[in-house]
C-alpha cells in the first residue's frame, strides 16, 4: 500500500470527491482531507492510500490535473516526522523561574 499526498486542493472538495477522483486509476482503500482543528475548514491538501501499482497509475494520471482551476499536486507521501522543540522560547526547559 502506497500514501498519496495531494496538494493544492479546492476548498470546497469533500473525502468523497477525492476518493471519487482517485478511483479512477484503482481501488482507494482510503481518502481523507486534512482539517483545521479548531475550524474544521479544509487545509487544502490531504491523502489518498492505494495499493502500489493503482498509486503509481494514480500519480501519473493526476499529475497537472486541473482541478476548479487548481493544478493540484500530486506525489507518493513522505513519512511523517516528528516535531522537535517547542515553538515558543517561553516554553523552553532551559529558563529557570
Amino acid at each position: 500500500m502506497k500514501s498519496i499526498f495531494v496538494g493544492n486542493l479546492p476548498w470546497s472538495a469533500k473525502d468523497s470527491d477525492l476518493e471519487a477522483k482517485f478511483s479512477e486509476f484503482g481501488t482507494v482503500l482510503s481518502a481523507r482531507i486534512v482539517t483545521d482543528k479548531f475550524s474544521g475548514r479544509s487545509r487544502g491538501f490531504g491523502f489518498v492510500d492505494m495499493e502500489d501499482a493503482d498509486a503509481q497509475k494514480a500519480i501519473a494520471g493526476m499529475t497537472g490535473y486541473s482541478w476548479d482551476g487548481r493544478e493540484i499536486t500530486v506525489n507518493e507521501a513522505r513519512p511523517k516526522t516528528e516535531r522537535s522543540g517547542s515553538r515558543s522560547p517561553r516554553m523552553n526547559s532551559d529558563f529557570a523561574f
